[in-house]
Protein backbone atom coordinates (compact mmCIF):
# COMPACT_ATOMS: atom_id res chain seq x y z
CA UNK A 1 0.00 0.00 0.00
CA UNK A 2 1.25 3.72 -0.90
CA UNK A 3 0.58 6.60 1.53
CA UNK A 4 -0.57 9.67 0.45
CA UNK A 5 -0.82 13.76 1.21
CA UNK A 6 -3.75 14.72 -0.59
CA UNK A 7 -4.56 18.72 -1.21
CA UNK A 8 -8.06 19.01 -0.76
CA UNK A 9 -11.02 21.85 -0.43
CA UNK A 10 -8.27 23.91 1.43
CA UNK A 11 -7.08 21.10 3.80
CA UNK A 12 -4.70 17.92 3.23
CA UNK A 13 -5.58 14.86 3.77
CA UNK A 14 -3.55 11.12 4.46
CA UNK A 15 -4.62 8.31 2.32
CA UNK A 16 -3.61 5.14 1.57
CA UNK A 17 -3.75 3.68 -2.34
CA UNK A 18 -3.39 0.09 -3.89
CA UNK A 19 -4.11 -1.27 -7.47
CA UNK A 20 -3.26 -0.14 -11.19
CA UNK A 21 -3.19 3.55 -11.39
CA UNK A 22 -5.24 2.86 -14.75
CA UNK A 23 -7.81 0.62 -12.66
CA UNK A 24 -11.51 2.08 -12.03
CA UNK A 25 -11.07 4.28 -9.52
CA UNK A 26 -13.14 3.31 -5.80
CA UNK A 27 -12.74 5.72 -2.78
CA UNK A 28 -13.62 3.77 0.15
CA UNK A 29 -14.85 6.72 3.37
CA UNK A 30 -14.51 5.06 6.46
CA UNK A 31 -17.00 6.11 9.92
CA UNK A 32 -16.86 6.97 13.68
CA UNK A 33 -14.49 5.86 15.37
CA UNK A 34 -12.32 4.34 12.36
CA UNK A 35 -9.84 5.60 10.29
CA UNK A 36 -8.31 4.56 6.94
CA UNK A 37 -7.46 0.93 8.23
CA UNK A 38 -11.68 0.29 8.76
CA UNK A 39 -10.85 -0.96 5.47
CA UNK A 40 -7.89 -3.10 5.56
CA UNK A 41 -10.08 -5.97 4.57
CA UNK A 42 -11.59 -4.59 1.54
CA UNK A 43 -8.59 -2.99 0.21
CA UNK A 44 -5.75 -5.76 -0.84
CA UNK A 45 -9.19 -7.66 -2.32
CA UNK A 46 -10.23 -4.75 -4.75
CA UNK A 47 -6.68 -4.00 -5.89
CA UNK A 48 -6.18 -7.88 -6.82
CA UNK A 49 -9.25 -7.44 -9.06
CA UNK A 50 -7.48 -3.93 -10.99
CA UNK A 51 -9.68 -1.44 -8.95
CA UNK A 52 -7.33 1.76 -8.05
CA UNK A 53 -8.48 1.55 -4.37
CA UNK A 54 -8.35 5.16 -2.08
CA UNK A 55 -8.80 5.07 1.21
CA UNK A 56 -8.09 8.44 2.80
CA UNK A 57 -8.25 9.39 6.70
CA UNK A 58 -11.47 11.94 6.62
CA UNK A 59 -11.44 15.41 7.85
CA UNK A 60 -10.47 15.79 11.40
CA UNK A 61 -9.20 11.72 12.03
CA UNK A 62 -5.62 10.12 12.42
CA UNK A 63 -3.02 12.12 9.79
CA UNK A 64 -5.01 14.21 8.04
CA UNK A 65 -5.49 18.06 8.92
CA UNK A 66 -8.32 18.52 12.02
CA UNK A 67 -9.41 22.11 11.13
CA UNK A 68 -11.11 24.29 14.34
CA UNK A 69 -14.19 24.96 14.31
CA UNK A 70 -17.92 22.63 14.31
CA UNK A 71 -18.87 24.81 11.11
CA UNK A 72 -15.46 23.20 9.14
CA UNK A 73 -17.69 19.38 9.31
CA UNK A 74 -21.06 19.75 7.93
CA UNK A 75 -21.89 17.44 4.87
CA UNK A 76 -21.23 20.47 2.25
CA UNK A 77 -17.83 20.80 3.27
CA UNK A 78 -17.10 16.80 3.74
CA UNK A 79 -17.96 16.29 0.49
CA UNK A 80 -15.93 19.04 -1.64
CA UNK A 81 -13.01 17.41 0.09
CA UNK A 82 -14.10 13.74 -1.53
CA UNK A 83 -14.63 15.38 -4.59
CA UNK A 84 -10.67 16.84 -4.51
CA UNK A 85 -9.91 13.53 -3.67
CA UNK A 86 -11.68 12.07 -6.83
CA UNK A 87 -10.10 14.81 -9.44
CA UNK A 88 -7.19 14.46 -7.49
CA UNK A 89 -6.61 11.20 -9.30
CA UNK A 90 -7.42 13.07 -12.28
CA UNK A 91 -11.04 11.41 -12.33
CA UNK A 92 -14.54 12.61 -13.75
CA UNK A 93 -16.22 9.95 -11.47
CA UNK A 94 -15.34 6.96 -9.31
CA UNK A 95 -17.46 4.27 -7.20
CA UNK A 96 -18.04 5.56 -3.62
CA UNK A 97 -18.20 3.10 -1.02
CA UNK A 98 -18.77 4.79 2.15
CA UNK A 99 -19.78 3.02 5.94
CA UNK A 100 -21.28 4.90 8.84
CA UNK A 101 -20.26 9.00 8.47
CA UNK A 102 -18.14 8.06 5.35
CA UNK A 103 -21.84 6.47 4.31
CA UNK A 104 -23.76 9.58 4.84
CA UNK A 105 -21.03 11.98 2.99
CA UNK A 106 -20.90 9.39 0.41
CA UNK A 107 -25.06 9.83 -0.36
CA UNK A 108 -24.80 13.68 0.23
CA UNK A 109 -22.10 13.50 -2.61
CA UNK A 110 -24.29 11.37 -4.61
CA UNK A 111 -27.50 13.61 -3.61
CA UNK A 112 -25.77 16.77 -4.59
CA UNK A 113 -22.94 16.12 -7.02
CA UNK A 114 -23.96 13.23 -8.73
CA UNK A 115 -21.71 13.58 -12.09
CA UNK A 116 -19.04 12.58 -9.68
CA UNK A 117 -20.20 9.41 -8.72
CA UNK A 118 -20.52 6.25 -10.94
CA UNK A 119 -21.93 4.20 -8.16
CA UNK A 120 -22.81 4.83 -4.61
CA UNK A 121 -22.14 1.76 -2.15
CA UNK A 122 -23.34 2.60 1.27
CA UNK A 123 -22.66 0.00 4.21
CA UNK A 124 -24.71 0.68 7.25
CA UNK A 125 -26.03 3.80 6.77
CA UNK A 126 -29.23 5.21 5.70
CA UNK A 127 -29.69 8.13 3.63
CA UNK A 128 -29.52 11.65 5.49
CA UNK A 129 -33.40 12.48 5.31
CA UNK A 130 -34.26 8.82 6.13
CA UNK A 131 -33.33 9.18 9.90
CA UNK A 132 -35.84 11.84 11.19
CA UNK A 133 -38.81 9.44 9.20
CA UNK A 134 -37.87 6.53 11.01
CA UNK A 135 -37.48 8.22 14.69
CA UNK A 136 -40.84 10.02 14.11
CA UNK A 137 -42.64 6.34 13.54
CA UNK A 138 -40.03 3.89 15.82
CA UNK A 139 -39.00 5.57 19.16
CA UNK A 140 -36.58 2.74 20.05
CA UNK A 141 -34.32 4.51 17.60
CA UNK A 142 -34.41 7.86 19.81
CA UNK A 143 -32.65 5.63 22.15
CA UNK A 144 -30.24 3.95 19.64
CA UNK A 145 -28.98 7.21 19.22
CA UNK A 146 -29.13 8.91 22.47
CA UNK A 147 -24.96 8.89 22.68
CA UNK A 148 -25.26 11.80 19.56
CA UNK A 149 -27.14 14.33 22.28
CA UNK A 150 -23.97 13.47 24.41
CA UNK A 151 -21.47 14.33 22.06
CA UNK A 152 -22.71 17.76 21.47
CA UNK A 153 -21.38 18.97 25.17
CA UNK A 154 -17.87 20.89 24.98
CA UNK A 155 -14.92 19.02 26.03
CA UNK A 156 -16.64 16.49 28.42
CA UNK A 157 -16.82 13.70 25.97
CA UNK A 158 -13.21 14.08 24.78
CA UNK A 159 -12.01 13.70 28.47
CA UNK A 160 -14.77 10.75 28.72
CA UNK A 161 -13.07 8.65 25.62
CA UNK A 162 -9.77 9.14 26.23
CA UNK A 163 -9.82 7.70 30.31
CA UNK A 164 -7.93 5.28 30.98
CA UNK A 165 -5.96 5.26 27.40
CA UNK A 166 -9.26 5.14 25.73
CA UNK A 167 -10.87 1.86 27.52
CA UNK A 168 -14.62 2.90 26.50
CA UNK A 169 -13.66 3.54 23.00
CA UNK A 170 -12.16 -0.02 22.75
CA UNK A 171 -15.17 -1.21 24.95
CA UNK A 172 -17.62 -0.27 22.47
CA UNK A 173 -15.92 -1.30 19.53
CA UNK A 174 -15.96 -4.97 21.14
CA UNK A 175 -19.09 -5.06 22.56
CA UNK A 176 -21.00 -3.76 19.57
CA UNK A 177 -19.07 -6.03 17.10
CA UNK A 178 -18.79 -9.84 16.85
CA UNK A 179 -16.20 -12.20 19.25
CA UNK A 180 -13.35 -11.77 18.30
CA UNK A 181 -13.94 -9.13 15.59
CA UNK A 182 -11.16 -6.77 16.35
CA UNK A 183 -7.61 -8.17 17.34
CA UNK A 184 -5.78 -6.83 19.96
CA UNK A 185 -3.30 -5.46 17.68
CA UNK A 186 -5.67 -3.56 15.69
CA UNK A 187 -7.11 -2.13 18.74
CA UNK A 188 -3.57 -0.73 19.23
CA UNK A 189 -3.72 0.87 16.11
CA UNK A 190 -6.99 2.30 16.88
CA UNK A 191 -6.09 4.09 20.09
CA UNK A 192 -3.25 5.58 18.25
CA UNK A 193 -4.77 7.38 15.66
CA UNK A 194 -7.20 8.52 18.65
CA UNK A 195 -4.24 10.07 20.31
CA UNK A 196 -3.16 12.36 17.50
CA UNK A 197 -3.40 16.18 18.78
CA UNK A 198 -7.01 17.47 17.99
CA UNK A 199 -8.51 14.16 16.82
CA UNK A 200 -11.04 13.30 19.21
CA UNK A 201 -12.32 16.71 18.80
CA UNK A 202 -12.29 16.21 14.89
CA UNK A 203 -14.31 13.35 15.07
CA UNK A 204 -16.69 14.16 17.84
CA UNK A 205 -17.43 17.84 15.08
CA UNK A 206 -18.87 15.54 12.51
CA UNK A 207 -21.64 14.90 14.91
CA UNK A 208 -21.72 18.51 16.79
CA UNK A 209 -22.60 20.01 13.26
CA UNK A 210 -25.43 18.78 13.18
CA UNK A 211 -26.65 21.10 15.34
CA UNK A 212 -25.93 23.58 12.57
CA UNK A 213 -28.07 21.80 10.11
CA UNK A 214 -25.26 19.64 8.44
CA UNK A 215 -28.21 17.07 7.50
CA UNK A 216 -30.53 19.76 6.39
CA UNK A 217 -28.16 20.31 3.52
CA UNK A 218 -28.86 17.28 1.79
CA UNK A 219 -31.78 17.34 -0.55
CA UNK A 220 -35.38 15.33 -0.30
CA UNK A 221 -34.99 14.43 -4.52
CA UNK A 222 -34.64 11.21 -5.50
CA UNK A 223 -30.59 10.42 -6.19
CA UNK A 224 -30.58 9.27 -9.51
CA UNK A 225 -27.03 7.56 -9.23
CA UNK A 226 -27.25 3.76 -8.82
CA UNK A 227 -27.42 3.13 -5.14
CA UNK A 228 -26.64 -0.23 -3.49
CA UNK A 229 -27.14 -0.55 0.32
CA UNK A 230 -25.37 -3.35 2.41
CA UNK A 231 -26.98 -4.14 6.06
CA UNK A 232 -25.36 -5.70 9.07
CA UNK A 233 -28.65 -7.20 10.33
CA UNK A 234 -27.82 -6.81 14.04
CA UNK A 235 -26.43 -3.61 13.90
CA UNK A 236 -27.14 -2.19 17.58
CA UNK A 237 -26.92 1.73 16.69
CA UNK A 238 -29.31 1.78 13.68
CA UNK A 239 -32.63 -0.34 13.48
CA UNK A 240 -33.33 -1.89 9.93
CA UNK A 241 -35.95 0.30 9.37
CA UNK A 242 -33.59 3.32 8.31
CA UNK A 243 -32.47 0.59 5.54
CA UNK A 244 -35.88 0.46 4.26
CA UNK A 245 -36.72 3.94 4.26
CA UNK A 246 -33.08 5.01 2.37
CA UNK A 247 -34.72 2.86 -0.56
CA UNK A 248 -37.57 5.74 -0.98
CA UNK A 249 -34.63 8.29 -1.73
CA UNK A 250 -33.30 6.52 -4.77
CA UNK A 251 -34.30 6.15 -8.23
CA UNK A 252 -32.26 2.72 -8.68
CA UNK A 253 -31.70 1.38 -5.28
CA UNK A 254 -30.99 -2.53 -4.08
CA UNK A 255 -30.64 -3.28 -0.16
CA UNK A 256 -29.15 -6.05 0.93
CA UNK A 257 -29.08 -7.42 4.23
CA UNK A 258 -26.48 -9.55 5.98
CA UNK A 259 -26.75 -11.81 8.32
CA UNK A 260 -24.16 -13.00 11.07
CA UNK A 261 -23.40 -9.28 11.10
CA UNK A 262 -23.84 -5.71 12.84
CA UNK A 263 -22.53 -2.21 11.97
CA UNK A 264 -19.17 -3.48 11.24
CA UNK A 265 -19.92 -6.01 8.54
CA UNK A 266 -16.96 -4.77 6.51
CA UNK A 267 -14.51 -6.50 9.23
CA UNK A 268 -16.82 -9.15 10.25
CA UNK A 269 -18.51 -10.76 6.85
CA UNK A 270 -15.42 -9.02 4.46
CA UNK A 271 -15.53 -11.55 1.98
CA UNK A 272 -19.38 -11.18 1.32
CA UNK A 273 -19.22 -7.52 1.11
CA UNK A 274 -15.85 -7.98 -0.87
CA UNK A 275 -17.62 -9.93 -3.44
CA UNK A 276 -21.00 -7.93 -3.27
CA UNK A 277 -18.99 -4.60 -4.15
CA UNK A 278 -17.40 -6.31 -6.78
CA UNK A 279 -21.04 -7.63 -8.05
CA UNK A 280 -22.24 -4.36 -8.04
CA UNK A 281 -19.37 -2.78 -10.06
CA UNK A 282 -19.78 -5.58 -12.75
CA UNK A 283 -23.43 -5.30 -12.92
CA UNK A 284 -23.38 -1.45 -13.69
CA UNK A 285 -20.61 -1.81 -16.20
CA UNK A 286 -22.81 -4.42 -17.79
CA UNK A 287 -26.16 -2.13 -17.91
CA UNK A 288 -23.55 0.85 -19.22
CA UNK A 289 -22.85 -1.60 -22.10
Amino acid sequence: MEHLSIDTNGIRLHAVAEGPEDGQLVVLLHGFPEFWYGWIHQIGPLAEKGYRVVAPDLRGYNLSDKPEGIGQYTLDILRDDVAGVIRHFGRERAIVVGHDWGGAVAWHLAATEPDLVELLIAVNIPHPKAMPRVMAKNPLQWVKSSYMAFFQIPELPEKAMAADYFKTMVGSLVSTSRPGTFSDEELELYKEAWAQPGALTGMLNWYRALLQGSMHQTPDRKITVPVRLIWGIGDQFLSPMLAKESMNFCEDGELVFVGEATHWVHHEQAHILNMLIDRFINEEKADVL
